[in-house]
């Protein structure tokens, strides 16, 4: 099993942030004594640092999801939550972060290029932390005393990348399969490759650093190449991007070949054939010298073999007219190893200053484009009164549904922060939209009432019908009269006792109760005049079931029935 890995993708997901705290201050003969909730915690980061003792990337192979820590909830007391701890991941130095495209649940490719850690203690932000919610303690201001509400956490950021190590060493074997590349790397440290005698034998490119008189070189040892290498042949694209960092390039070239096509003069053409192709897709970053203009080394190898011996005397003039250096070694003897060594050491030293100069070059000629402002939504007061806040735009789907998108990192922000469970939140989202000027703006693209809105995209967008004339304040949400956001009622003066009367008041209930006090005189002369009173010792109604006197009953006193019927009383 290999234990090298160049290219991994890997799921980063920032701490989420904590969410505020909406309690209430309690004392002693004042128990609703005002808001102290507390903030909630800052979510930590996915922080990529270039590391020099890192290697590989095959602890990301293994553990291919990585997530911070999330902050904590604020509590009552004004105490804020605590900060989630950032998580640092060390990766080798010349790793290269991508955005990963692709559908969910197939292979990833490699999109823009996000970050390009070149040197040790480079550091990259791949996933930051959400930023934690106000507490109603922080939310209070003049008008709004006693908020009964507080802002969530925002969820950290999460998405796929790509990391590819493109080697950053001095030196870069290169060469045809079998041609020696591995065992001179053996030959010349203490590294043990694996070497055999059938092509294709190195599966991994490895750093192996050299001791010379005064430093220290790195060599890379690139897989065997062939014909076609640069359109995928082989394994040629797999580990051609690890030349893409060296500083020199070491031609090592069989002489013993059995192959008649080959020799060496032809090996060279069309490796340099392979590279150049190569180099002419390659984008480079700042301060690198280009492929074709790197300085090369022809390395003949096997030259204990007599034939070999014979055909490097032979093909040693043809290099040198090319102005390349030519080195005569043999990995079994060991024979100009020690040449090639020191030749090697002194021509990093040169390339490693040319490359610092072009590197210092560069930086101060780079130039910081500042994009143009565009017209569009402006906030109309405040310090950054010309940043764009937010954009509106309709969409369809060509079915005759249609929507308005509302995308900024303020209303984004702000809707990720709310609670809707909350009509009071709900409420304060509402005057922060319409004093951000997004109501305004809808009515300018031709929203109506009714119209769908979005505010974001994909998973964390929301969507709501749009009501303009709906009141901002929590109050009206669900026809119920609450009080207005940020009043509790609980904390008014309901008893009037507590609380002396004006004038104004006192004049107005006395008029009140004396203009109470005619209208019942008028009625009751009214009755009077019409002839409703009457004397109670008189049953005016003998029927009547709910009178004082005769119920409607017949009394036992009453004599039998006359001759004509009648009944008389006695």
């Amino acid at each position: 099993m290999s234990d090298f890995v160049d290219r991994v993708t890997v799921h980063v997901k920032g701490g989420d942030g904590g969410n505020g705290s909406a309690g209430i201050r309690r004392e002693k003969y004042k128990p609703l004594a005002g808001p102290n909730g507390g903030n909630g915690g800052k979510g930590g980061s996915v922080i990529l640092k270039a590391d020099q003792n890192a290697t590989s990337l095959l602890d990301f192979r293994f553990m291919p999801h990585r997530t911070a820590d999330s902050g904590t909830m604020g509590l009552g007391d004004t105490k804020d939550g605590s900060n989630g701890a950032d998580l640092v991941l060390p990766v080798p130095v010349g790793t290269v972060v991508f955005e990963a495209r692709g559908a969910q649940g197939f292979p990833k490719k490699p999109g823009a290029v996000l970050a390009d850690l070149r040197h040790a203690g480079d550091t990259y932000v791949a996933a930051a932390g959400g930023a934690g919610g106000l507490g109603n303690a922080a939310l209070a201001n003049r008008t709004r005393r006693a908020p009964g509400f507080a802002l969530l956490g925002e969820p950290g950021d999460e998405r796929d990348i790509i990391l590819e190590l493109k080697s950053i060493a001095d030196v870069a074997l290169v060469g045809f399969p079998s041609a020696g590349k591995s065992s001179l790397i053996a030959a010349m440290s203490a590294a043990k490759p694996k070497i055999a005698d059938y092509p294709f034998t190195t599966l991994d490119s490895h750093h192996y650093i050299d001791i010379a008189r005064d430093g220290y070189i790195s060599e890379a040892d690139v897989p065997g190449l062939i014909p076609g290498a640069s359109q995928g042949k082989g394994l040629g694209l797999t580990f051609l991007r690890h030349i893409e960092r060296t500083e020199i390039i070491a031609h090592v070239i069989d002489c013993v070949t059995i192959d008649p096509d080959r020799d060496p003069l032809s090996d060279y053409y069309a490796l340099e054939k392979e590279l150049g192709e190569y180099a002419d897709d390659l984008d480079l970053p700042l301060g690198a010298i280009p492929i074709p203009e790197r300085p090369r080394v022809i390395i003949l190898n096997k030259i204990d073999v007599p034939d070999a011996k014979e055909l490097a005397d032979f093909v040693r003039p043809e290099f040198e007219k090319l102005d390349l250096p030519v080195y005569e070694i043999s990995t079994a003897s060991h024979a100009g190893l020690k040449e090639l060594n020191f030749a090697l050491a002194k021509l990093v030293k040169e390339m490693r200053a040319q490359i610092a100069e072009r590197e210092e070059s560069v930086d101060e000629e780079r130039v910081v484009i500042k994009p143009l402002e565009e017209p569009g939504t402006q906030r109309r007061n405040g310090r950054n009164a010309q940043v764009r806040e937010f954009e509106i735009e309709r969409e369809d789907d060509g079915h005759g549904n249609f929507w308005f998108t509302v995308t900024g990192v303020k209303p984004e922000r702000w809707v990720r922060q709310t609670n809707f469970d909350n009509d009071e939140a709900v409420g304060y989202l509402a005057d922060r939209l319409a004093k951000l000027g997004v109501e305004d703006s809808l009515r300018k693209h031709g929203a109506h009432a009714g119209d769908e809105v979005r505010i974001g995209r994909g998973e964390r967008a929301v969507a709501f019908d749009w009501d303009p004339t709906i009141a901002a304040g929590a109050e009206m949400l669900d026809g119920t009269q609450l009080g207005s956001r940020g009043k509790d009622l609980r904390l008014e003066e309901e008893d009037g006792r507590k609380r002396r009367r004006t004038n104004s008041e006192r004049r107005r209930e006395y008029h009140e109760m004396m203009d109470a006090r005619a209208a019942v005189r008028a009625a009751m002369q009214a009755e009077r005049a019409a002839g409703h009173w009457a004397d109670p010792s008189i049953d005016d109604d003998r029927h009547d079931e709910q009178s004082l006197f005769g119920r409607g009953e017949v009394e036992e006193y009453e004599d039998e029935p006359g001759a004509d019927g009648s009944r008389q009383l006695d």
